[in-house]
């Protein structure tokens, strides 16, 4: 006798995701629109936008594409008042926009720290702050604030991205105490090695003439499961937490990167 089958359902749901023409976006999206949701996909490069909206369609997935660059908050609220007038009010917002910027401190400048907050912290503050009041009103939201494991265990030469990720940390549980009355959810999903365009990149740059797989497994050393993971690992979780499935769980950090993280 069979039970119940857990049904991860999104059905209707409005979702923004930022930085979402590649990697973990594009992966969160694609798995948001499989689920039901109407999918807001957020990113800077419009060509990149634009590949990506056609090859989920075609794999018969329709996702909605704005160019936005969400460091600046004129982009941010003009993008917020788009969406809403073409998909409706937003359920579920997915902060992921920003690459890894990771130097000594002594070189970092006030203007790449500057930088770096604007597209990871403060883009995550403005955009909640948007969504917040009709979530409110609605009693039912989700926010997945995507950071890194840095957040919280800094290493050497890890700024600035360690600090903006930190703070993010906080700033999701401040949130989430916050939230808790109204049914709005909002939690942290720290990266540890996801394979993603990134180090697509890094491979060409550093070892061109090796084997991609090969590449990622000596990077993996480190990692308990002896492999990067994957963006579709990745976004399985992000849809959970934003389904009606995840309806316990808020303002918790938690690690997806195959146990590499020496805190837990």
């Amino acid at each position: 006798a069979g039970g119940k089958k857990m049904d991860v359902t999104m059905k209707n749901r409005v979702a923004v995701v930022t930085g979402g023409s590649k990697g973990i976006g594009l992966a969160v999206a694609r798995r948001f629109a499989e689920s039901g949701a109407r999918v807001a996909m957020l990113a800077r490069g419009a060509a990149d936008l634009k590949a990506a909206r056609e090859r989920l369609a075609r794999d018969g997935i329709e996702v909605h594409d704005y160019v936005c660059d969400v460091s600046k908050a004129a982009d941010i609220a003009k993008t917020h008042d788009k969406v809403t007038a073409d998909l409706g009010p937003v359920d579920v917002l997915v902060n992921n926009a920003g690459t890894s910027r990771a130097m000594a401190f002594e070189t970092v400048t006030d203007e790449v720290w500057q930088e770096d907050l604007d597209l990871k912290l403060f883009a995550a503050i403005r955009f909640s702050r948007l969504v917040w009041p009709g979530m409110k009103a609605r009693k039912w939201g989700r926010i997945i604030n995507v950071l890194n494991i840095g957040a919280k265990a800094p290493a050497a030469a890890s700024t600035p991205t360690s600090v903006s990720r930190a703070a993010g940390m906080a700033l999701t549980k401040a949130m989430a105490n916050e939230g808790g009355a109204h049914n709005i959810l909002v939690n942290a999903m720290l990266v540890g090695l996801i394979v993603s365009d990134q180090w697509v990149r890094r491979h060409a740059q550093r070892a061109p003439d090796s084997d991609f797989d090969a590449f990622t497994r000596d990077l993996a050393k480190g990692v308990p499961l002896g492999r990067m993971g994957t963006a579709e690992e990745f976004a399985n979780l992000a849809c959970f937490l934003a389904s009606e499935q995840g309806s316990y769980i808020t303002g918790t950090a938690i690690n997806v990167d195959g146990g590499r993280s020496p805190v837990v």
